[in-house]
């Protein structure tokens, strides 16, 4: 059966694809058997464009899509559905949906929102306001200030080391016409995904993006897809005095890119590892960030402790692996099959085999990426109260 057969079929995994005169692309999966329609919207740009001192700039732009609660509470209350505004480092993403029967209403709403949303003064001040009470709460909670203070010494001044909601001090620096020329540059058809599922007609839903999203512009601007590599960071331990703190050393190390072809080895050592620290009597959390530029593997422990290298330098046995494959391919899985479509074209794969990939990966692979990881240089930052220094 033939590729754009196998996009037909209902429940299929595999989307009918279709690209606008705009570069737009689009991804339709029809359901009959669905009661809703779900909408993503990506923007395949993120908080790594941030321009350098005013940090929080493709933040605010995410958050004045969807500005107050009037414009939220019209998916539930008009279209029985939700939505929901996502940004992080790689991109920004809108997930709405509605009843069937709704839409049409749907993708009109959410095409005018991306292709012509109102940016002002009294919004963006709004909108400011209400994430600046969110940073100075989070820039007093120790993990946070650990977890930042990490990345700033290990990539510095690349986009990864600064933090991706902005600061409190970053925010004062940006105006209305900041978020004004990041929509002007990154909002354009050509650099977005949009993917429709559910109970449509997929030639009803191909018509409908035409006439609400087909007037989209293009961007008349290359967005740079690379950055220069980051230094090699600072290795002495950081220490940070913080009231209130209760004693963590967090370490970091750079980890793998998304589109890196050990990713899912990469993945499946976390879980080892996770599994291996949970055993000793340090409690160590464990997470890898993989993105679309250098990743991150973070390990953070109470108190003042020393980096764990018997976790890093343990051969991997049989057992091991099998179960960390196990538990690694199951979540994977249960990650939509949008997400991993919209994934593939933020980081440049294949959602086909990213799925493949972690149903062959080997022993030797895991193997192979824990000694690269265990290369990498290592920095560690020390959060305690005052008290503690003493």
């Amino acid at each position: 059966m033939s590729f754009a057969a196998l996009a037909q079929r209902p429940g299929s995994n595999i989307p009918r694809q279709e690209k606008l005169l705009n570069g737009l692309k689009l991804l339709m999966w029809s359901d009959p058997a669905a009661t809703d329609v779900k909408v993503s919207i990506r923007i395949h740009s993120g908080s790594a464009f941030d321009p350098r001192g005013k940090e929080g700039v493709m933040q605010l732009l995410a958050n004045n899509i969807f500005p107050t609660n009037e414009s939220r509470a019209f998916f539930a209350e008009d279209l029985g559905g939700s939505v929901e505004v996502i940004a992080n480092y790689d991109f920004i993403q809108i997930n709405a949906s509605a009843k069937s029967n709704d839409f049409v209403t749907l993708l009109e709403t959410l095409a005018q929102a991306v292709s012509n949303p109102t940016i002002d003064k009294e919004t963006t001040s709004a909108l400011k306001k209400a994430l600046t009470e969110k940073l100075t709460v989070l820039e007093m909670d120790p993990v946070y200030v650990a977890d930042q203070a990490a990345a700033r010494r290990l990539f510095g001044d690349f986009p990864y080391g600064r933090p991706q909601m902005g600061s409190v001090e970053s925010l004062q620096r940006i105006d209305f016409a900041d978020l004004q020329f990041a929509r002007e540059r990154f909002f354009s058809a050509d650099n977005a995904t949009v993917t429709i599922s559910g109970n449509f007609n997929g030639d009803l839903g191909f018509r409908a993006a035409r006439r609400y999203l087909g007037a989209w512009l293009k961007s008349d601007k290359r967005v740079p897809s690379t950055f220069r590599q980051p230094d090699d960071p600072d290795t002495k331990p950081l220490e940070i005095i913080l009231d209130r703190a209760d004693g963590r050393t967090t370490f970091a190390l750079r980890g793998v890119a998304r589109s890196d072809p050990e990713y899912a080895a990469s993945t499946v050592f976390e879980d080892i590892l996770r599994a291996r620290l949970q055993k000793t009597p340090a409690h160590a959390v464990v997470s890898h960030h993989a993105r679309t530029l250098p990743g991150v593997l973070v390990i953070s422990v109470p108190g003042s402790a020393a980096f764990p290298f018997n976790s890093f330098s343990e051969r991997i046995s049989e057992s091991e692996f099998a179960g960390a494959r196990l538990r690694t391919a199951a979540g994977f899985s249960k990650r939509s099959v949008f997400d991993q479509w919209l994934d593939a074209d933020t980081y440049k794969t294949t959602a086909v085999g990213d799925a493949r990939a972690f149903q062959t990966v080997t022993l030797a692979d895991v193997q192979r990426v824990a000694d690269r990881l265990a290369k990498n240089p290592i920095v560690s930052v020390v959060v305690r109260p005052p008290a503690a220094a003493q």
